[in-house]
């Protein structure tokens, strides 16, 4: 199916939150004898999700189906507070993947409620996120997913009355900027956090694909249906003009009939190797131009637990001449984690 040419949005893929939790997952899936266990999908991402189910991860929606004493993550949209002691309790190993951005809207919900604040969440009814967020302060929280929301909260509530505003951190701009446009307007004294909740890796994805949607005949957005992130960018598609958008899983799932120019970009926890296959498919006769608009350097580091638990079981192999080593998690490789790439560790676990 050669088009004319693709246009590769850039920043794409992989953000430095699912970079984190994928390379924590690939860590615990090393270290222990099968099944691992993780608390929903550790990304939303179904090529991400099977490659780990092929390595005998097994992901529950239920902390009560995870054995007693199996080791365990929680994913990286976050988790209740409930869910998290649950997960520690019954000699479980547990390792929490949760991205540090969704932890900074987790302490900033629970800080609002302390003082008195009623907090609007703008999100998404049943998305793991909002639901891990909104269980911090579940009497101090309410969702708004429009801007009529916003006016029956205000209706209900009066203009006097603390009132905060936070966000699922996946949002799009577009989406999340209307919502809290009327919750100003409706809300003289509304407080909100000095620096966005929203994704930095999100937003930038989406100006990415701004820049080049009103230039193609057709979008393709790569990712999975359940990824808010791949979903906002369906929408900043159709925002632009764009005449045909797409989203796919993967390269097969593609129309025969693309013509044209057409752009090209990935949700942020679709892996490259998804992009790779799209565009050799697409097999452009005037080459891939590649437009960036930003570059991302962030880095998350593992999480605490599993640098403890490395170190442990360093200390534990030194002293049995029978067991192969294993690293010093500060000298080894989690000390050059950032050198490696989520897209090098899943390509290994299925090599």
């Amino acid at each position: 199916m050669p088009v004319d040419r693709v246009l590769l949005a850039s920043p794409r893929g992989f953000c430095a939150g699912v970079e984190k939790a994928i390379k924590a997952l690939a860590w615990m899936v090393r270290v222990f004898d099968p099944p691992v266990y993780c608390y929903h999908e550790i990304v939303h991402n179904r090529h991400v999700v099977d490659q780990f189910r092929a390595q005998g991860v097994i992901f529950v929606d239920d902390i009560d189906d995870v054995p007693p004493g199996a080791p365990l993550m929680l994913s990286a949209h976050g988790s209740a507070p409930e869910v998290v002691e649950s997960a520690r309790d019954r000699g479980r190993v547990v390792v929490d993947a949760v991205c540090p951005l969704v932890t900074k809207v987790h302490h900033e919900l629970k800080v609002r409620a302390r003082k008195g604040y009623t907090v609007l969440y703008v999100g998404h009814e049943g998305h793991e996120e909002a639901v891990g967020t909104m269980a911090v302060a579940p009497g101090s929280v309410r969702l708004v997913q429009s801007e009529s929301e916003v006016d029956a909260a205000a209706a209900e509530l009066g203009p006097d009355h603390p009132v905060a505003l936070l966000a699922q951190t996946t949002l799009s701009h577009d989406e999340w900027s209307g919502i809290m446009g009327r919750a100003r307007d409706r809300f003289p004294e509304l407080w909100m956090p000095n620096r966005s909740d929203l994704c930095f890796a999100t937003t930038n994805r989406q100006a990415a694909l701004k820049a080049i949607a009103g230039q193609a005949d057709a979008v393709v957005v790569i990712g999975s249906i359940n990824s808010s992130n791949t979903r906002a960018l369906e929408q900043v598609a159709l925002a632009c003009g764009a005449p045909r958008v797409y989203r796919v899983n993967e390269a097969s799932e593609l129309p025969d009939d693309l013509t044209g120019t057409v752009a090209v970009t990935a949700g942020a926890s679709a892996p490259d190797e998804l992009v790779d296959a799209v565009v050799a498919r697409l097999a452009p006769r005037h080459g891939v131009e590649e437009i960036h608009v930003t570059v991302e350097d962030e880095y998350f580091p593992p999480p605490p637990e599993l640098r403890d638990l490395l170190r442990g079981l360093s200390a534990a192999l030194a002293v049995s001449l029978a067991a192969p080593p294993v690293p010093d998690p500060d000298s080894g490789p989690l000390g050059g984690d950032r050198a490696v790439s989520a897209a090098d560790v899943l390509s290994g676990l299925s090599g």
